[in-house]
């Protein structure tokens, strides 16, 4: 198996590995609960990091972010978002040095840039995505050097993005497909989950656990 970091397989007596869970834009830290029974069922410890999507600036979150990640150090500690929360936490690493060592997996992330966010904007409705609304709308550059990031993007077409835009190919409602892709990604699949569904996926919740113990979707 491919384990960089120094990380342990599960057994008995090992100690439970830290998986800090991120939610995305107009959710809090409650709706990751159904996935992170699923992720402690695994044998991980998971910590549902709760922010304010709308009303806080993002560079804030992130700092309270990576204090939250030093105090969890010095690890591994690894890192899952949902759509807002997997540019958060990307973002993170990449302002932060010396962060604890752990990989990352990405739930419907625009990290190219969200179309809707910015469809939201040309449409007067930027309140829709508050302060969060120039991270979503232009996305980032790529990953951060030697960290494992896998994606997860979902292709059931159904959520509150349908009748605000035009998707160009696969999408989950939200976010297309095309827009989950960004330079550095270790792996990318895609699920037949929309948007908001990859938080409640069992599928999705098994292939993120794997991910995170291996470096790869694949069992």
């Amino acid at each position: 198996m491919n384990r960089p970091y120094g990380f342990q397989a599960r057994g008995k007596g090992r100690m439970a590995e830290s998986v800090v869970l991120l939610h995305g834009v107009w959710m809090r830290s409650p709706a990751l609960l159904m996935l992170s029974n699923r992720l402690r069922a695994r044998g991980f410890n998971p910590i549902r990091f709760d922010y304010s999507s709308l009303f806080r600036m993002p560079s804030r979150s992130m700092e309270k972010l990576a204090m939250k990640l030093y105090g969890l150090g010095p690890g591994p500690v690894h890192l899952v978002g949902h759509s807002l929360g997997g540019l958060m936490a990307i973002e993170t690493l990449n302002r932060y040095q010396k962060l604890p060592a752990g990989r990352v997996v990405c739930l419907g992330s625009p990290l190219a840039g969200s179309g809707t966010a910015r469809v939201l904007h040309e449409k007067h409705l930027s309140f829709m995505t508050g302060k969060s609304g120039p991270l979503l709308r232009g996305g980032l550059m790529q990953v951060p050097d030697g960290r494992d990031v896998g994606m997860i993007a979902g292709a059931k077409g159904r959520g509150l993005g349908k009748i605000i835009r035009k998707f160009d190919g696969l999408h989950d409602g939200t976010v297309a497909v095309w827009e989950t892709r960004i330079p550095g990604l270790r792996e990318h699949i895609v699920v037949p989950v929309s948007h908001t569904g990859l938080v409640f996926s069992k599928e999705v919740a098994e292939h993120t656990a794997d991910f995170l113990l291996n470096g790869s979707f694949e069992r």
